[in-house]
């Protein structure tokens, strides 16, 4: 791959090169792509394997948890089988239930081979805290109630009782959750500050709540029985048991221990007998595994280089096709500044909106120089002709051909007039164009302003044999600087006095358009052809190209008027029939912005800026 040129001329480096580092960018993407695809691979083989691990883990402490809530709820296992089936087909699991010397008690099919070691042990008085998160330290199942279940009539009497005070804790503003226990007694769960939760149930008499029902005392008082002999046994103090299974005023783990054991021995009549658990899978099935052998070693290899390679070509192709057209631009650009090259738009992307750019930034400035050269030429012809005209009278007086009298002093006076005019309206549009001007708008009668400016000209049109009037058609009111109006609307007129022949009609009319102000100039002079109009507001612009003083002025009149215009937010056009009528048109906002005037300037041709 050849090195580009560089700016000086000179071979640009490989690693400056767009198309190279477009080249290394895209295989360090392609890099990056193929490590982050095998990463990904990997992960998700790693997660599907964890996910049917917790999977498997999820349905054995499904199972479990459903075995166990079966043996607290009955004596025995006979009637396990329909549960052991519905777990079946939930989980796709065999389930065989033995008991501890591995007789068979039930299974969800057909009989097969047991495994070497059970997979748990179903005792609800000795449940295994890792596969039932419910249960305390003593493992006991809360399903395993026995002698605690309450009869209908005691379960309703403590509702009626619960519904009142539920009532009285929503009545002092704290709201409660009613539970129910296995054994069908309900309770009130309590949030909040524990505070805050002693003052509101003394207030309620929560207290009434814990008292047990006939069939809880009986039951008690055969675990107290029960406990007290062993606590007697170890040669520890008396206890009582209430419905926490703890001792009342507390005691050592010894104690505990004794409570735990009577709890067994009591409940023990109402669950199942403990029995062996089997959970094996279906024949045939395998556990889920990642195998990257040599093969597929190879294949992951073959892959990432296929990748690799398509992405080379593809960078390659695409590259070299951006890099041409912005050759082309580069070497445009590097033509001198009077060859205005275009750049051929070959594309529509990005690039090709990049040339589209340079072609009307070069065609811009070709424009912009022909017009500075033009103002260049147009700024000496205007100024050469008073110079010239004040250095003939003064070289005349010197040699005695001229009397300098008081017409030898006026006809310098108003070339130096002229002069001082054109120099004016230049700094004018100097500081307009810099910002340096401001508007001062205050509330004006637009009936009084062009009626003063009317009269300021018409002197002028009856020396030229033009009519001059006015028509206003309302009262409009207006926010605007009422100097730089007058010097808009007098440059208008004495454009179009100039170029109105004697026996026209110069007509200043005035209307409202919704919330503009319309100020419109007519003539019926000889009007502009329609191929001049685009550059009517040009500086130095004249359509007489002989430039003669009978015929125009500076060719900046209009061009300050646009600026005038602009500055007060409005807008200036123009239309015209040749021989027939010209129409200049002022659209002004009725209130006007304050801030810096585009510039200002007097008198000037209808061939303007």
């Amino acid at each position: 791959m050849a090195a580009e040129t560089a700016p000086d001329g000179g071979r640009l480096p490989l690693r400056r090169s767009l198309l190279v580092r477009l080249l290394a960018a895209s295989v360090t993407i392609a890099v990056c792509s193929v490590a982050a695809t095998a990463w990904l691979a990997a992960r998700t083989t790693t997660s599907a394997i964890q996910q049917e691990q917790g999977q498997v883990l999820a349905d054995d402490a499904q199972i479990y948890d459903t075995l166990i809530g079966y043996a607290a709820a009955h004596t025995d296992w006979s009637a396990v089988t329909p549960t052991l089936r519905r777990l079946t087909e939930r989980t796709g699991r065999h389930i065989t239930l033995t008991t501890q010397d591995r007789r068979p008690i039930a299974a969800s099919g057909t009989a097969a081979a047991l495994p070497t070691r059970a997979s748990a042990l179903l005792d609800p008085l000795r449940a295994d805290p890792a596969l039932l998160p419910g249960v305390k330290a003593d493992g006991i199942d809360p399903r395993a109630i026995g002698p605690y279940r309450l009869p209908e009539a005691e379960r309703r009497e403590l509702l009626d009782r619960v519904r009142k005070l539920r009532a009285c804790m929503r009545g002092v503003g704290h709201p409660v959750v009613v539970a129910d226990a296995p054994s069908g007694r309900p309770s009130l769960v309590i949030t909040g500050d524990s505070r805050l939760q002693q003052k509101v149930g003394e207030v309620c008499a929560l207290y009434t709540l814990d008292d047990p029902t006939p069939t809880e005392k009986r039951a008690l008082d055969r675990l107290n029985t029960l406990a007290g002999d062993c606590v007697r046994r170890q040669k520890l103090a008396p206890v009582t048991i209430g419905l926490s299974f703890t001792p009342e005023g507390g005691g050592g783990e010894a104690v505990q221990r004794c409570i735990d054991t009577a709890r067994r021995e009591q409940l023990a009549p109402y669950v199942a007998p403990p029995a062996l658990l089997f959970v094996a899978t279906p024949a045939g099935s395998a556990a889920p595994g990642f195998d990257l052998s040599s093969a597929n070693t190879g294949r992951v290899a073959g892959v990432a280089a296929l990748v690799l390679v398509l992405t080379v070509a593809v960078t390659v192709t695409v590259g070299t096709r951006l890099v041409r057209p912005l050759r082309a631009l580069t070497d445009a650009a590097r033509r001198p500044a009077r060859q205005h090259l275009r750049v051929p738009v070959t594309t529509h992307d990005e690039i090709g909106r990049l040339a589209a750019a340079f072609n009307d930034l070069a065609e811009r400035r070709e424009r912009v120089e022909d017009q500075r050269r033009a103002m260049v030429s147009d700024v000496a012809h205007e100024l050469r002709t008073p110079l010239s005209t004040i250095r003939s009278w003064l070289e005349a007086a010197q040699d005695g051909l001229a009397v300098s009298d008081e017409a030898f002093v006026a006809s310098l006076l108003e070339e130096a007039l002229l002069l001082q005019h054109i120099v004016d309206d230049l700094q004018h549009l100097a500081q307009a164009d810099a910002g340096r001007l401001r508007l001062h708008p205050e509330p004006l009668s637009l009936r009084e302003l062009l009626d003063h400016v009317a009269a300021a000209h018409r002197g002028g049109a009856e020396a030229a044999g033009v009519t001059l009037t006015t028509r206003i058609e309302d009262t409009p009111a207006l926010h605007a600087d009422p100097a730089r109006l007058r010097q808009a609307v007098g440059n208008l007129l004495s454009n179009a006095l100039r170029h109105t022949p004697p026996g026209g009609t110069v007509t200043l009319r005035c209307r409202r358009t919704g919330d503009e102000v319309v100020i419109e100039v007519a003539d019926t002079g000889t009007g502009i052809a329609a191929e001049d109009l685009p550059r009517v507001f040009d500086r130095f612009w004249r359509a007489d190209k002989s430039r003669s003083r009978q015929t125009g002025g500076s060719g900046l009149g209009l061009a300050i008027v646009r600026q005038l215009v602009e500055a007060h937010g409005g807008t200036v056009s123009v239309t015209s029939t040749p021989d027939a009528e010209t129409v200049f048109t002022l659209r002004l906002p009725r209130t006007a912005p304050t801030g810096s005037a585009p510039g200002s300037g007097s008198g000037s041709p209808r061939t303007a800026p």
